[in-house]
């Protein structure tokens, strides 16, 4: 006996594609038979990613996107249907970070990380979450009602961290954002929820972990190590599948403890 969740047939958007978190996220539901839509501003590494994702029998589009911009987005999402068709999945996984004190945030660097995390997750979302209530309330076609919107939050949207105050912020902004989405669009079988990663090895990062400082953040995790971007593989496909429909407006930790610490 063995149990599957298969993603056949459904039809997935990944912002944040073309690394990282939402590279993997993209693999991961290519693998598991979705049709995946990878947006990005970095068109040429999202064709790259188009071509691996092809090469092993999956079905892989790209849209280019600058989540801070709301036309730029809703230009992305209507040639993402009108090439693939409707959207029954949302991975709103763009981000960006920066390191300072508090006292050192200017009005660019607070903008520039507010604008992707918070804004640009938003009408990522809301953009999304018009065409699929279109179809739920039978106003646009489409043989599949409902949907699953899940928004990448973080860890330090849970606690304080230092130096990236404004970071964590941003991703307390989109774990509420996320609990009102699931209130607001829940009656219409869109669930929407939250993932907190803790830290996690990404090509952006993964110098800092051998040095002086990255060493010692990692002795004081409570395993003493990070994750990898396939730790969260199991959790992702579950919230996009038709199996999680009772779950709707969760903040799920996936950072190996880090919370509870």
């Amino acid at each position: 006996m063995s149990y599957t969740l298969d993603l056949s047939g459904r039809v997935a958007l990944i912002t944040g594609a073309s690394s990282g978190l939402g590279k993997q996220f993209a693999l991961t539901l290519a693998q598991a038979g979705a049709a995946v839509v990878l947006a990005g501003r970095r068109v040429e590494l999202l064709k790259t990613l188009r071509a691996e994702i092809e090469a092993e029998g999956g079905d892989a589009h790209v849209v280019g996107v600058d989540v801070t911009d709301v036309a730029s987005i809703r230009s992305a999402v209507a040639h993402a249907e009108t090439e693939v068709g409707p959207i029954d999945i949302l991975i709103n996984n763009s981000g960006v970070s920066t390191t300072e004190r508090l006292v050192d945030v200017t009005e660019d660097s607070y903008d520039f990380v507010f604008d992707t995390n918070t804004r640009g997750s938003f009408f990522v979302a809301q953009e999304v979450a018009k065409r699929m209530l279109a179809r739920a309330k039978g106003s646009a076609p489409g043989t599949y009602t409902g949907g699953r919107i899940v928004n990448i939050a973080s860890a330090a949207g849970l606690r304080t961290l230092p130096q990236i105050g404004v970071y964590c912020m941003s991703k307390a902004a989109v774990i509420h954002m996320t609990k009102v989405m699931a209130a607001e669009w829940g009656r219409f079988g869109i669930t929407t929820n939250a993932v907190c990663p803790g830290y996690i090895d990404t090509e952006i990062n993964h110098h800092h972990w051998s040095t002086e400082s990255g060493q010692k953040l990692v002795n004081m995790l409570p395993r003493k190590r990070v994750g990898s971007p396939k730790d969260l593989d199991a959790l992702v496909v579950m919230l996009c599948s038709a199996q999680s429909d009772f779950i709707n407006g969760a903040v799920i930790s996936a950072d190996d403890g880090m919370a509870a610490s």
